[in-house]
């Protein structure tokens, strides 16, 4: 291994700091230990700005000039939005984005061995993560895992580290049609038309996960294949909908750890003949929304304690207290982030067990925030409910992170919790994709914390997608007017 890890260490991006001590050991580790595997192919992967997975598939031969090297792909894929359209003039003397971009050329692939994965269902074949930079070796100030890990860095400044746990919402459905008709592939694709594996609105019943059974275990088994800390999975409200929980893991390994999952869920359940979305509230009849509930704890980074414990049953620790106050001043300009879709705003519905206004309550499933602390739990924590799980998981750590901290950081003290969250009067969420957009555009603080660059370059992208969706005729102008007028 010492002759490979010298030869790793000679290679371009070790010469280019790309790679440190710590990454070259633990890529020279990986490749001798893969010389007498089965493996034919590497997928070399990036999380993009929506929290898509995209990259090459390499013959496994290959993999160890990536860690030499690193590997080129086009920037604009970094330039997207939803409907993988380009919204950045690239061919123009000004394509409108820090660090150029233009002509569609190279960004620079640097891979992390410590995300590497066999996939259980595809074993010849293998993940890796990279994280993107630009040709020159500079940061790319809006790859999400550099957001993110900028983020823990200023959270470790503090003297705090924080736990996450998961509990995220999907639907698992029977594909009917699949929509490969020449019709079909238009940009973005047709849906594929779909049924239901079971009736829903039978919450936590025992027949129902019965019924739902053979996919849970597949999808269970594969988290555990894949490290994920799968710990419970459940049959949520609505017909096909499932909720998997994950132990708590630091930030970076949990980002990472939903990006596997949800990909993972897509793709075996794609060889299964069905169809796996975490779109929040598909336009299916009688179908429930799905959310993403992040709980929170935060962690004194030399001793490990929790520092959310409260020392009675009605108190907050200054530390939660200063995290929830700072959730909830920049809940709004955050949702962006925590909500990046248009569809994720007709979640925001009074009485549905989701938030609709920016509060706090004490283990109350209707407000944005619980807080489920305890004397002598080690395990107090607060679960922010605002998020749908389409979220960029990186960006939506990173936005929690910095919010809260700079709660702690002003001493801010949270408001009373409320017991009655859909009677309150709490400022409302954004209620729409647009609101959310001003918010995000018109943020000091997101500005001072993620810089211009990132908030613009966001901002763009996501007006792109709402220009799209509200320039588009609706079924519901449609039936208005068409007849009317």
């Amino acid at each position: 291994m010492t002759g490979l890890r010298t030869q790793l260490a000679n290679g371009a991006l070790a010469q280019r700091g790309l790679l440190n001590e710590s990454a070259l050991s633990a890529s020279a580790e990986l490749l001798t230990s893969l010389v007498d595997s089965k493996l034919e192919t590497v997928r070399v992967l990036f999380a993009d700005q929506h929290g898509v997975l995209r990259g090459k598939t390499l013959v496994a031969s290959a993999l160890t000039s990536v860690f030499e090297q690193g590997i080129a792909a086009p920037s604009t894929l970094l330039l997207k939005d939803t409907a993988h359209k380009t919204v950045f003039p690239v061919w123009s003397a000004d394509p409108g984005i820090a660090g150029g971009m233009g002509g569609a050329g190279d960004i620079l692939l640097v891979p992390d061995p410590a995300t590497f994965r066999v996939l259980p269902w595809s074993p010849h074949s293998a993940w890796i993560f990279c994280d993107p930079y630009f040709k020159s070796g500079a940061p790319i100030p809006f790859a999400p895992r550099c957001v993110l890990q900028n983020a823990i860095d200023k959270l470790a400044g503090g003297g705090y580290k924080m736990l996450t746990g998961l509990e995220v919402e999907f639907h698992v459905l029977q594909i009917t049609d699949p929509r490969l008709d020449p019709a079909g592939s238009t940009m973005p694709g047709q849906p594929p038309e779909t049924q239901y594996l079971a009736q829903g609105y039978q919450f936590l019943t025992e027949t129902r996960y019965s019924e739902l059974e053979s996919i849970t275990d597949e999808l269970r088994r594969h988290c555990q294949s894949l490290g994920l800390p799968i710990r419970s999975m459940e049959v949520e409200m609505g017909p096909g909908q499932l909720e998997f929980t994950f132990d708590p893991a630091d930030p970076m390994t949990h980002a990472d750890n939903m990006m596997m999952f949800r990909t993972m869920v897509k793709e075996v359940c794609a060889g299964q003949g069905l169809h796996a979305t975490f779109m929040c509230k598909p336009n299916i009849e009688n179908i429930a929304a799905s959310g993403w509930h992040l709980h929170q704890s935060i962690l004194d980074i030399n001793t490990g304690n929790n520092l959310m414990v409260p020392s009675s049953n009605h108190e907050l620790t200054d530390i939660a207290s200063g995290w929830i106050a700072g959730l909830l001043e920049h809940a709004a300009d955050c949702c962006l982030l925590t909500t990046p879709t248009v569809n994720g705003y007709k979640r925001y519905r009074p009485h549905q067990l989701a938030p609709d206004r920016i509060q706090w309550g004490r283990d109350n499933r209707g407000a944005m925030i619980r807080a489920l602390t305890a004397p002598g739990d080690q395990a107090s924590r607060i679960e922010n409910r605002v998020a749908e799980p389409t979220a960029n998981p990186y960006y939506y750590f990173a936005s929690q992170i910095l919010s809260g901290l700079d709660g702690v950081n002003r001493k801010l003290t949270a408001p009373a919790a409320v017991e009655t969250p859909y009677a309150s009067d709490a400022v409302t969420l954004p209620d729409s994709l647009l609101s959310a957009i001003q918010h995000f555009e018109q943020s000091a603080f997101l500005r001072a914390e993620l810089g211009d660059v990132f908030v613009d370059y966001l901002s763009r992208i996501r007006r792109s997608e709402w220009d799209r969706y509200h320039l588009a005729v609706s079924e519901w102008e449609q039936a208005e007017y068409f007849s009317l007028y």
